[in-house]
This record gives structure tokens, sequence and C-alpha cells, in this order.
């Protein structure tokens, strides 16, 4: 127990570690503070409703009515019955956010770098190079917490994976199936894509390696346990993926039925995501120089240049004041690449970078190449259209690729892969298999590459770069040349500055290598330098980005949003109605009203259709059948101001005729011109066999369908109608969910007018009632229940079975 406990201890120390400097880089949060983050902004006014329903009624909503017209909540916070995966995470998740997820990544990668046997001191020196690098850094500040939370587990899979490679077969299936789970929670399906490219990668890998050792039995029995591993961890988040698989179908990442777009031209169709649409934020493969050199093209599209910049002499020369001037050069537009927008460099380090490069030389076998071949294809996917050959070859053919877009982020694979070869490279350093001299020569190729580059970036930068931004016309055209003058001059400024600063640091890198290969440095202070280098280069470009100001109070982030005076008499009216906003932000209007804005990158892919063809043009017609009653506009003066649509069809109505159309193209196509209040029009496929709802209806003036109750998942109709008739209600369709009763009786309905609800009813008086409860919630919860139970029965017997070994090899 004694030696147990003292080999414990170092491990110990070092999450303790990881613990402070995860609170002292985000400090504020020890005094109530809460770092700002746009996109969780966003996130709060579109989950406003269903957090307010739960607190009202302890009852968790699956369907939202403030956003987009109406969406399920699975991709909006939503919690699943039997969900205990999610309450590990949350166990793990311990510390204040974003310390939490800081604290992750630095405990993931340490693990993953023990597994792979690395000495805990170089890998504590791993784990601090992979979580502060700038890119992980930076989601935190702008509140891509789910991206942050897929990434923070990929190193503890990759754990799990290679203990069973290393015939360790318990432990690493238990390690894949707990890790692979908490991965899965993260509901961030394009991080958990780009790491099973890796695993392609290093079972590739594997594979060859096990072909010429000659154990292929051991490789195939590997992946069969890995298998089952993943197959127990998607049990175990079960409700989820179904409901994300079920939801996926009906968004704007499914493939469109549309062949126009809105302005009549032919569509591209595709079984996703738009190319354009994927390939926008493409990495320029100039751009690779930012890994080693942070600002090489300027840095970000908002950078603090200061008062001794050309920025600011240009403005004070336009007439600002000098506060103005200088407020105004804390968001300098630095970044000179193609990418639309940049919040900062994806910086790995030019301590890392030199330590990986140094590490090819020394570094073999089949750990060096799936390492290796991870970097360069991601690398190489990141360049989107920059390097279409191979873009449109996944896009094409790989599946599910075109379902996600921003290619730049598959860097996320690289940011793991360079700082754990690059900590092999010190353990062939510090090991005695290989020669000195071949270290040495290492050494010395190491810097002719990396020192040589940042010399030649020094020598030649006139004649290499023209430090021209894609966005430099639109400065030019408000501001003028003279001010397009000194943003250039700036961007020289910070790339000169930069350049130089990479430069120090790789001939302190190689300086210090070269003192230990001549027995100058003994093996712990290199650790200690190469720590104090990392922390110094990484902390020191992150900090420029997310640093103490970007904390605020608690409040103002709980209740990010002021309610206006328009809002307020907006308020007064207490119907049921919907709100399109053309003055605030996205998420703003979903956080006070239900709203016909929102913010989302996966709504319902017939929704945004329309939002594309006419929301957003303002068409009253489709405006008034979505019962849009008040839209947020600006007077002459610039001001808000509530216009409110007397024509707004109201919340259900009976209609005189209903007519089938042959196409989706022909169906959106009449929106534009249909009278929707007496006419409704739908496409026949997908109904059931003989089962025709064409027809003319007499409407009388007494005939009436009014909403008595409203829930954002359960809504009650009462209808007076003394013929057969059929009625539209204003409320988005979604098939898999919504069940309807007439009466208490099931009953079907339809979709019509290409995104609302329709329903046949019969004469007389009736209730009607929507009622969201979907079945898929239901099937994977008792999925996800029966995978944990079965997850705790292993868990006990490979407890049992490593203590029964234990015990006998004592023996």
């Amino acid at each position: 127990m004694q030696f147990s406990i003292k080999k414990l201890l170092p491990h110990f120390l070092i999450l303790i570690g990881f613990i402070g400097i995860s609170l002292a880089y985000f400090n504020p949060v020890l005094k109530g503070k809460v770092i700002y983050q746009n996109d969780i902004v966003q996130f709060i006014g579109m989950n406003k409703q269903q957090k307010d329903f739960k607190a009202a009624t302890g009852e968790e909503t699956y369907w939202t009515n403030s956003a987009f017209g109406g969406m399920p909540t699975y991709q909006l916070g939503a919690r699943y019955p039997h969900n205990y995966i999610k309450k590990l995470d949350l166990a793990l998740r311990f510390l204040p956010r974003p310390a939490d997820y800081l604290f992750l990544y630095l405990l993931s990668f340490y693990v993953f770098l023990l597994v792979l046997k690395v000495d805990f001191k170089l890998a504590a020196l791993g784990a601090i190079a992979f979580g502060f690098s700038t890119y992980l850094i930076i989601i935190l500040g702008v509140g891509h917490n789910s991206k942050a939370h897929a990434i923070a587990y990929m190193p503890l899979v990759l754990s799990g994976v290679l203990l069973v490679f290393q015939k360790k077969y318990i432990e690493g299936f238990l390690l894949t199936t707990v890790a692979m789970g908490l991965e899965l929670v993260a509901n961030h399906f394009q991080m958990t894509y780009y790491l099973m490219l890796l695993f392609i990668i290093l079972g590739i890998a594997y594979l060859v390696d096990a072909y010429k050792k000659k154990v292929l039995p051991h490789y195939f029995k590997s992946v069969g346990i890995l298998v089952g591993a993943v197959v127990i961890s998607i049990a175990l988040n079960a409700t989820n993926i179904l409901a994300t698989n079920e939801y996926v179908k009906e968004s704007k990442r499914s493939k469109s039925e549309l062949t126009i777009n809105p302005n009549g031209s032919p569509k591209e169709v595709t079984s996703g995501l738009d190319r354009d649409y994927i390939t926008q934020f493409s990495y320029g493969i100039a751009e690779t120089f930012n890994l080693f050199i942070p600002r090489f093209m300027g840095g970000g599209n908002s950078e603090d240049v200061g008062k001794d910049s050309a920025t600011y002499e240009a403005f004070r020369k336009l007439g600002a004041t000098t506060s103005q001037a200088l407020q105004e050069s804390k968001h300098a537009p630095m970044y000179w690449g193609d990418q639309p927008i940049v919040e900062a460099p994806a910086y790995i380090g030019a301590v890392i970078l030199f330590l990986f490069v140094f590490a090819l030389f020394l570094v073999k076998g089949r750990l060096k190449w799936w390492l290796v071949g991870g970097t360069v294809l991601s690398l190489l996917l990141s360049y989107g259209k920059n390097f279409g050959l191979l873009t449109n070859a996944f896009i094409d053919y790989v599946p599910l690729y075109n379902k996600f877009r921003a290619v730049s982020s598959i860097q996320v694979i690289l940011e793991l892969c360079v700082p754990a070869l690059a900590i092999f490279g010190l353990v062939r350093l510090f090991n005695d298999f290989e020669k000195k001299q071949d270290k040495l020569n290492a050494l010395k190729y190491t810097c002719l590459i990396t020192g040589g580059i940042a010399v030649a970036f020094l020598l030649f930068k006139s004649s290499l770069f023209d430090f021209v931004g894609a966005n430099d016309g639109f400065y030019r055209q408000n501001y003028g040349q003279d001010f397009i003058d000194a943003i250039r001059a700036d961007r020289k400024t910070v790339y000169t500055q930069d350049t130089l600063r990479t430069l120090i640091l790789v001939l302190l890198s190689a300086g210090t290598i070269y003192m230990f290969l001549k027995d100058k440095l003994k093996e712990k202070w290199v650790i200690i330098i190469f720590c104090a280098l990392v922390l110094f280069d990484l902390v020191g470009v992150g900090r420029r980005y997310v640093n103490n100001n970007d904390f605020v109070s608690g409040i103002k982030m709980s209740k990010p949003f002021e309610v206006s005076e328009v809002d307020t008499y907006i308020l007064r009216d207490t119907t049921h109605y919907r709100v399109f906003d053309l003055v605030s932000g996205p998420s703003k209007p979903s956080y006070f009203h239900n709203s016909l804005n929102g913010y989302n990158a996966a709504e319902l892919r017939r929704y945004s259709e329309v939002f594309n063809f006419y929301i957003s043009k303002n068409n009253i017609n489709v405006l008034s059948m979505l019962n849009t009653k008040y839209i947020i506009a600006q007077d002459e003066k610039g001001n808000p101001f509530p216009y409110q649509n007397d024509d707004a069809n109201g919340n259900a109505w009976f209609v005189k005729t209903l007519e089938s159309v042959d196409s989706a193209n022909e169906e959106i196509t009449l929106l534009d011109s249909l009278d929707n209040k007496n006419k409704a029009i739908y496409q026949p496929q997908g109904l059931r066999e003989n089962e025709d709802y064409s027809n003319e209806f007499l409407v009388d003036s007494l005939a009436s369908i009014k909403l008595k109750v409203v829930k954002p998942n359960y809504l009650k109709y009462q209808s007076n109608n003394s013929n057969d008739g059929f009625a539209v209600f204003s409320e988005v369709y979604y098939g898999n969910g919504w069940k309807t009763y007439i009466d208490g009786k099931p009953i079907n309905h339809i979709r019509v007018n290409y995104i609302l609800r329709g329903m046949a009813i019969p004469s007389g008086s009736h209730t009607i009632e929507f009622r969201f409860d979907p079945d898929v919630v239901k099937t994977g919860s008792n999925i996800a229940l029966a995978s944990s139970v079965l997850l705790g029965f292993l868990l006990l017997g490979g407890l049992f079975y490593k203590f029964r070994r234990t015990n006998e090899s004592a023996e």
C-alpha cells in the first residue's frame, strides 16, 4: 500500500498543479466572474423558453416555440432520462467554466502520454503544450463550448484504444467505453468525426506494423474489442444520438428537395451542405506558418495595435480624438488572409514545432507515422477550396464529410498530434538508444529548417508578401488610401515582431538541447526550461486574445439581454403570436418572444428555405401565414419600433380549398402569391395509401377554431364548424414527435404550405390537441439505462478480475 501511494503521489501532485494553472489562467472565476462568450449569449437566448418551462413545471420540453417558428430542443441543451454518462461528465467538470475545459484538456492529454509510457514529468509538459494551444484557448473565449468539450476527451479516447493494442484488453476496453461515452456526451459530432479519421490513420499504421510483425490475430482481436467498446458508448448516449439522427434528416444539413435557388436559378443538389458553405472557412496555404509564427498573417480580424501604431496615427489624422483613436486601435483589422472571419491565429507554438521537427529525425515506427499522418491529413483538409482536389474528393465520396462546415477546424487533429510527437522528441533525446551524434545531427537539421524559415521570412518579407487583406477595399472606400497604408505598415510590424519572437524561441530551444548534449544541463533542468518556454510562448499569445478583460459579472451572462421599450410593448399582448425582428441580434428575439429569428447551425431545412426565399425579404404573405403579428423595424431616425401586422392569419383557420402540388419547387414557389387564408397546398408524397386530402370545403361565417392552451410541447384548440373542414395551423410541421388528437382520439395531420401543419376536422364541436411526445426519447432512454447497467457490471467485473490477478501475482 505504501508503495502504491508513493507511486501515485506524483500524479496526484500533477493533477493539483493542473487545477492550479487552470484557475490561474482564468483567475476571475475565483471572484465569481464569468467569461463573456458570444456564442453562449446566443445559446441563452435560444434556450430561455425551455429553461423557464423546466423551472415552472419540473418537466423537460423537447420543443421550443421561441426560435425559427418552432423546433426541437435536441441541439439546444435538452436533458434526457437515464443519461448517467452525462453525470460522470459533470463530475469531471467540477471547476468553474471555462477553467473546467482547460483542466480537461490537461488531464486527458496527460493520461494519453502516460499510456504511451512517457515519464510523468514529460507527460505534464505535453499536457501544457496541448492545453494552451491557442486555438483551444480561443474557442473557450468565443463560446464554442461543445467543440472544446469534444476536443478535451479526444486524447482520453485514444488512451483506451492504445491500451487495447498494448494487450491490456480489460483496461483498454473499459477506458475506451467510458471515454468514448464522454466524447459523445459533448454532442459535437463534427469533432468526433474528425477523431474517427484519426482512428483510421492509427488503425492503418498498426495494421501495417502487425502484418510486418506477424501478429495479425492480436490486431483483429483488438479491433473487435474496440468495436464492442464503441457500441456500448453509443448505447450510453442512445437518446441524444437517436434524436439527433432523426432530426438531422429534417435539418438543413440534409439533402434538400429543392432544385432551384431563391432567385429561380438552378441549385446544386447535394446530400448535405452546399460545397461553398462547407468550404467558406478554408485555411490559406500561406496561413500554415501561423502555426509557427502567431501573427504571420496579422493575427485576427480585430487586433490591439496600441498607441504607438500607424493605425492610431491614421485615426488621429481622420479627426478622431485621442481616446477615440486609442479605442479604435484596439480593434485594428490586422488579419490579411482569405477567410471571412478569424478571431485569432491557430498557433501551436514555436517551441513545440521546433521539438516536432526534431522528433521527425529521431522517432521511428508506427507512433511516428500515425501522428505524422494525422498531422498531414488534417492540414491538407483544412485548406478546403485552396486544395480542391482532396477536399472535393472527401465531400463527394467520404461518408458524412459533407455534413460539416468550417473545414479549417479539422486542424484540431494536428493540434493533438504535433505536441504528442514533440514530447517524443524529448523522450528520444533523454534515452540512451540513439547515438549522441544522431541527436546532434537532428538538432542541426532542425535548426536549419526552423531557424532558416524564420530568417528567410525576416529577410524577404517585402518581396514575398504584399500584406493586402481581402477586405481592404472596404476600408479604402470608407477611410482612404492613407488608412490602408497605415494598416499595412502595422501588419508588417506585427509580422516582424512575431517572426523575431519565434526565431528567439527557436534559438533558446536549440541552445537548451545543445547544452544537454554537451553535458552542461541535467535532464530535469531541460524539462524545467522547456516548461518555462512553452508557458511563456503559448500563454503569452493566448492572453492576447483571451484574458481577464473578457470576464463580466455573472448576472450579465445569466441575463444577457435587456428588455427594450419595444419588447415591453409587444409583451403586453398576451395572445399567442410570432415576432420577426429586423433590428436586434439573432437570438435576442427568442429570449423574449416566440420569434422567427434564431441562432443555430442546424435549423429545420424547410424553414431555412422558406426564410431564404421569403421571410428574409419581408414577404408579408408568408409572414402572415406564420402568424407574425409584430415586425420590429427601424423608423426614419433609426430607432426600433413595432409594426403591427393586422393581416396575420392567427393561430389556426379553416380553408376553402386544399390542393396537391407535384414538387417541392412548385410548393415553395406558390407561397409568394398563395391566398393562404382560403387555400392550402400540399405534396401527396409520403401520405398513406388511398389517403387524399384534396377537396373543396364550405366555410360559413360561424366556423371557428380557437387556441385555448399554449405550452411549448402542448397546444389545445376548440373547433366549431357545421361542415367537414380542413384547418391550417400556423405551427411549424415536424412529423417526428408531434401527436394529434381529436376529442382524445389519435388522428393524422399533414404538412401543408411547405412548413405548416394541417388537419381534416369533422363537422361539429371538437377539442383538438397537439402533444410533442417523441418516441425516440423513450426508446433512447431505455437503451441508455440498460447499457449503463451493463457497463456497471463490466466495471465491477473488471475490477474484481484485476484485484484477483494482483493477489495471485503477490502470492
